[in-house]
């Protein structure tokens, strides 16, 4: 991309986006879905060129694009709602976008792996789990580029509940956690953790969604009925040819307990596997942060203290957990569910 380095003045770069033309060509081509605005060098200001959703003639398109190859061609910030919900349909743009800072390139990984995530629900088949993928992958490529990114991640955690939204939260904790753990971190490893954070409850996809949202306490029967979920996500990941270990084990243990406790296996302690061990942390930590019908919203840092007084879980991991939490090195923490509902 063509960056006017020193031609545009500062206050700018906080007001508006510079496009580029991977972004432009990825607009509608007649009818841009922004306001879009032209750096002047002669009077060093922006200027309007045109409105969002109007027509632009096959001259204006033409001069559009050497307006944008010359770096001149901007967005105002203001439009970012807009421009957000345009570019999670193809997030590989935030690959190439130099401009998009690094809260809004977390911003608006989340919102499409929340997008991706909800319709895999609705229809768990190959051809939807593939757009979730491939868009799990440009997060991980970001990510794996600059590991204190994670930081970014973990300021946009949910804190009201639905089965996308507790996946994504489940992804970035387990992910950071993951992290915290490993020196040398090979892509592919990466990759197979996310997926395996992301996906370790799609089992619940298919639990009734009454079940889901009683209050009270469920019956023995249908208890039962809930706690299958681990193997029915594996099964269903199967079904659409997504099989590793760390997938596995992560679908199958994220509710087994060190003390035996758990479910379906009934392991416990070493025979929990780290995916496992992590997941389990992640999955009840992204549980106990969100507005659920039968609970409210724990504090996250009251929701880590408890995980870590639990025996229970694995005490490395809780430790890590409420560790960086207490150190507040995830700085301030972001309404996310606004966000998303602004869009």
């Amino acid at each position: 991309m063509a960056e006017k380095k020193g031609a545009v003045p500062g206050h700018v770069n906080d007001e508006f986006y510079q496009i580029s033309g991977e972004i432009l060509s990825s607009f509608p081509k007649y009818r841009p879905p922004v306001d879009l605005f032209r750096f002047r060098d002669d009077i060093m200001v922006l200027e309007p060129y045109c409105k969002k959703e109007s027509r632009l003639s096959n001259e204006q398109v033409e001069e559009l694009a050497g307006i944008c190859a010359e770096g001149d061609l901007f967005v105002s910030r203001a439009d970012h709602h807009i421009y957000a919900a345009h570019i999670i349909k193809q997030l590989d743009l935030v690959l190439q976008d130099q401009n998009l800072r690094e809260a809004e390139i977390a911003d608006l990984c989340i919102r499409a792996l929340v997008m991706r995530f909800s319709e895999f629900c609705e229809q768990p088949v190959k051809p939807v789990f593939d757009p979730l993928y491939r868009d799990l992958l440009v997060t991980t490529e970001y990510i794996f580029a600059d590991k204190h990114r994670m930081n970014a991640f973990m300021r946009r955690l949910f804190r009201k509940h639905d089965q996308a939204r507790h996946a994504v939260n489940s992804m970035t904790v387990g992910l950071w956690l993951w992290l915290q753990g490993v020196g040398d971190v090979r892509r592919k490893d990466m990759d197979r953790m996310a997926v395996a954070f992301l996906m370790h409850d799609i089992g619940m996809c298919k639990v009734p969604a009454f079940l889901i949202n009683r209050q009270g306490a469920l019956k023995s029967e249908e208890r039962d009925k809930v706690n299958l979920h681990p193997v029915i996500g594996v099964k269903l990941m199967q079904k659409v040819e997504v099989s590793f270990e760390e997938l596995l084990r992560a679908g199958y243990e994220h509710h087994e307990r060190a003390d035996g406790s758990g479910y379906p296996q009934k392991i416990k302690e070493a025979q929990i596997s780290r995916v496992g061990r992590i997941s389990a942390v992640a999955d009840s930590f992204s549980a106990m942060i969100s507005a659920r019908p039968y609970a409210e919203a724990k504090d996250m840092l009251l929701a880590a203290r408890e995980l870590a007084a639990d025996r229970r879980y694995d005490a490395e991991t809780t430790k890590l957990l409420f560790s960086g939490l207490a150190a507040g090195d995830f700085g301030q923490f972001v309404d996310m569910d606004a966000n998303l509902e602004k869009s």
